[in-house]
């Protein structure tokens, strides 16, 4: 019978030695794993260099005040007021619109989202 039991001693140690080593390197995998993950939920600095910075400042600046006014026959008209007078007209949610100006009507003529049509009278 011992000849038996070194038998079975024998594989049981050789599996303990070849189970080692590979739990080691799962456990060395998981690690690297986790550390890769925490370094991508890291969130980025961002550097903002005088270049970018010198950027944002001039589009800023860049977009000065602009009043436009229709002139006929003695009467002037603000376009602001016309594209008011039109969008409360159109009454709906306005993705693209279309306006022209007919002084000589006394109106704006406008299309919204490319299909429906209107009236606004100045």
């Amino acid at each position: 019978m011992a000849k038996i039991v070194k038998k079975a001693e024998t594989p049981v140690k050789a599996a303990e030695a070849v189970k080692a080593p590979v739990v080691a390197e799962e456990t060395k995998s998981v690690e690297k794993a986790k550390a890769v993950k925490e370094t991508k939920a890291a969130p980025k600095a961002v550097k903002k260099t005088p270049k970018a910075e010198k950027a944002v400042k001039e589009t800023k600046e860049a977009a000065p005040a602009v009043k436009v006014f229709v002139e006929y026959q003695g009467k002037q008209m603000d376009m602001d007021a016309i594209l008011e007078a039109v969008k409360a007209a159109a009454g709906k949610r306005v993705k693209s619109l279309e306006v022209y100006v007919k002084p000589e009507d006394g109106a704006a003529y406008y299309v919204v989202n490319g299909k429906d049509s209107g009236k606004a009278d100045l």
